[in-house]
């Protein structure tokens, strides 16, 4: 796509948000300055992460898909990314939304996939049709460990149907897995029951700093396991803000976890004013981190 179609889609979709975007531009070389920071602190300069493995959540543009989905996804790749996690097709058929995907350069590396009460077989053959190699489970929520158990009993058995058919399935975290029930972390227990062959963890960072867990404490307790990371950033008061904007340091988090295999560092805000510049800003504060 030329640099002039590309333009023109993305005021199109935006409207009237220069302002926004300007905004969203400072918040980014706020970033970049962060990042600077970090370097003269006495941290490498060299390290960074690699483009190839930045992606980002599609529920981030939720609102601006379902709008205009050819648009949006097309604006991302004028953004820079190569890599998207999917959160459904929005009415397309999975032949129908690949088809966008490989129009426009990007590739499903992974997507939210709910496995109670589906079938399996066909979350798999849509897998195979889309591409992704990694799916993870969004969301549980139980009010006793009991259930928690029977639960990740459950999600175990699905990561190994997903595993045998070649496709990694993980759990996505948020905080309240982490609030104790009876004295017990309902992390804890998806940890012990499943096992690290058939499930992995999607860490997001967000909501592991919300709920008051050092993520890379919390990181290598399940050394080897966390494959994914989420990466949206947290207000001062708390709720979301754009990457680099924030408080959360990710630069001292990446640094030490580079030790592992974390394959996706994946881009997400729960409720954007501005997805596409939400989407912008992230990319450009991830791409120019350096730690």
């Amino acid at each position: 796509m030329s640099d002039e179609r590309g333009l023109s889609r993305r005021s199109m979709l935006r409207g009237a948000v220069g302002a926004a975007a300007a905004i969203g531009a400072a918040g980014a070389l706020a970033g970049t300055a962060n990042a600077g920071t970090v370097a003269a602190s006495g941290w490498s300069t060299g390290r960074r992460v690699p483009k190839e493995r930045i992606g980002i959540q599609l529920y981030t543009l939720r609102n601006d898909l379902r709008a205009d989905l050819e648009g949006t996804l097309e604006a991302l790749a004028d953004i820079g990314y190569r890599n998207v996690e999917l959160a459904g097709t929005y009415g397309r058929s999975v032949q129908e939304f690949r088809g966008l995907l490989d129009r426009y350069g990007l590739r499903a590396v992974s997507a939210h996939v709910g496995f109670d009460g589906a079938d399996l077989d066909a979350l798999i053959a849509d897998a195979k049709v889309l591409g992704y190699h990694y799916a993870d489970c969004a969301y549980a929520n139980y009010g006793s460990i009991a259930e928690w158990r029977d639960f990740a009993t459950r999600l175990d058995k699905a990561g190994e149907a997903f595993r045998k058919a070649g496709i990694k399935y993980g759990y996505h975290n948020h905080a309240h897995e982490f609030q104790k029930i009876d004295g017990v972390r309902p992390f804890d227990v998806i940890a012990e029951v499943t096992s690290r062959h058939n499930v992995h963890f999607e860490y997001d960072l967000y909501w592991l700093v919300e709920g008051g867990i050092d993520p890379v404490e919390q990181y290598y307790r399940e050394f080897g396991r966390v494959r994914q990371f989420h990466v949206k950033d947290r207000k001062p008061g708390g709720g979301f803000a754009d990457l680099g904007t924030g408080t959360i340091d990710f630069g001292e988090i990446f640094r030490d976890t580079r030790r592992g295999h974390v394959s996706h560092f994946i881009v997400e805000h729960d409720q954007p004013t501005d997805a596409l510049n939400t989407a912008e800003v992230g990319y450009k504060y991830l791409a120019d981190l350096r730690f």
